[in-house]
């Protein structure tokens, strides 16, 4: 008769690996990817490697999970801002900052997310997670044209468009290396440029908006 774990058991394995999986995400945030161990991340979860193995078999399965696991929670939060009330060029400019602040804010975790060196598993993720954020600024984009507030254009070039700047933009000031910038600057200055990939409002030839402080 096969073994079939018990509902105490399978609990307790869950939330063991949860806690592997948290431990993981601290230390990614504290040193990237490069400097978070699988012995540090193991001491960190109250276990030794040797356990932390049986939940993961090796250092790019958990980074991998670490991976999806925080960057859905980023995308979660800009699909939260993207409901927002608001005109479409409102909306990309929200979505826009909340990304960008909380990068900054988070600016290991970020690092590691967008361009630290990585095993292919993970850099396979990294496109993969790409477009649920395009999709976030297609959605927004189609709205805006069936409103009349952006000419007719293709969503999905303009929305891939403007989630590789995001990322491009980003990477530089968010390297550990890198100097500090002014933070509000560079979130206004991108802001400004994805509502401009936009292209004039319809009928205008031209337009200033002001979206959190931001003359666009």
């Amino acid at each position: 008769m096969a073994y079939r774990r018990t509902e105490a058991v399978e609990a307790r394995l869950n939330e063991t690996r949860e806690r592997i999986v948290d431990a993981a995400i601290k230390l990614v945030a504290e040193y990237g990817y490069g400097g978070a161990g699988i012995p540090a991340i193991a001491a960190e979860a109250g276990l030794s490697t040797g356990a932390l193995y049986r939940y993961f078999p090796s250092k790019a399965d958990l980074f991998d999970e670490v991976f999806r696991r925080a960057t859905q929670r980023e995308i979660d939060v800009c699909a939260e801002a993207a409901r927002q009330p608001g005109n479409a060029r409102e909306r990309i400019a929200r979505v826009v900052q909340v990304f960008a602040k909380r990068a900054l804010k988070g600016r290991r975790l970020a690092y590691a997310l967008l361009a630290e060196p990585v095993d292919p598993l993970i850099e396979a993720d990294r496109l993969r997670y790409r477009i649920p954020y395009r999709d976030i600024f297609v959605s927004i984009i189609e709205d805006g044209i069936k409103a009349g507030e952006i000419a007719e254009q293709d969503a999905v070039l303009t929305a891939s468009a403007i989630v590789g700047a995001l990322n491009e933009a980003l990477i530089g000031p968010l390297a550990p290396q890198a100097k500090r910038t002014n933070q509000d600057q560079l979130i206004g200055g991108l802001a400004r440029f994805c509502v401009q990939a936009l292209g004039p409002m319809p009928g205008l030839k031209l337009s200033r908006l002001k979206l959190s402080g931001c003359a666009l």
